[in-house]
C-alpha cells in the first residue's frame, strides 16, 4: 500500500475523524493568531479567549502555541519597533552605549513599551549586518554605523514622531 492511498479516517473509524478534525483546527491556529496579531498589534486575551471557544481548543493550548513563537506578543507594542543588535561585532562597536543611551532618554528598559505607545525597545542577537555595526532597526529600517550624531538623530526622529502623534490625538 502506497501512503498516497492511506485514509487516516477509514483506518481509525471514529477516532481517526475526530482525530483529523482536531489537527484541522490546530493546523489554522497558527495564522489565525497572526491574523489577529495583524488587526491589533498583540494578542488581546479577550480574542483569544473567544478563538478559544470558536475553535474549540482549551485557552492554555491557544496560549502554548502563541508562546512558543518570538513573533508573537501579549501586550500593546510601540508604533516604533526599535532592536538594538547586541552581537558580538555590535557589541565590541558600542552597541551597550546605543541601548543605554535609548533607555534612558525614553525612561524605559530593554522589552518594554513607552506609556504612550511610541516605542518598543528590543534587543536582538543579530541583525545581520556586522559590517555597519552597531546597528539598530526602527521598525523594518536598518540604521547602520549608528555614532553619537545618528543616535541623536534617531532619538529625534523617534521623539519627533512621538511628540506629532500625541499632538495629533489632542487634536482629535
Amino acid at each position: 500500500m502506497k501512503v498516497e492511498e492511506i485514509d487516516a479516517a477509514e483506518q481509525m473509524g471514529e477516532v481517526g475523524r475526530i482525530l483529523l478534525e482536531r489537527n484541522r483546527k490546530k493546523g489554522i491556529l497558527i495564522h489565525t493568531l497572526q491574523a489577529i496579531q495583524e488587526d491589533n498589534g498583540y494578542l488581546p486575551e479577550d480574542v483569544l479567549r473567544r478563538l478559544s471557544k470558536k475553535l474549540d481548543l482549551p485557552l492554555a493550548e491557544i496560549y502554548s502555541v502563541a508562546s512558543f513563537y518570538k513573533q508573537f506578543h501579549f501586550s500593546p507594542r510601540g508604533r516604533k519597533v526599535v532592536r538594538v543588535c547586541m552581537g558580538t561585532a555590535c557589541y565590541v562597536r558600542g552597541s551597550k552605549k546605543v541601548l543605554s543611551t535609548l533607555e534612558e532618554r525614553f525612561n524605559i528598559k530593554a522589552g518594554e513599551t513607552t506609556e504612550d505607545l511610541a516605542m518598543t525597545l528590543e534587543t536582538v542577537g543579530c541583525i545581520g549586518c556586522c559590517g555597519l555595526a552597531p546597528v539598530s532597526t526602527v521598525n523594518k529600517n536598518v540604521v547602520g554605523e549608528i555614532g553619537s550624531k545618528k543616535l541623536n538623530e534617531l532619538i529625534k526622529t523617534i521623539k519627533r514622531d512621538k511628540d506629532g502623534e500625541a499632538k495629533e490625538h489632542k487634536g482629535s
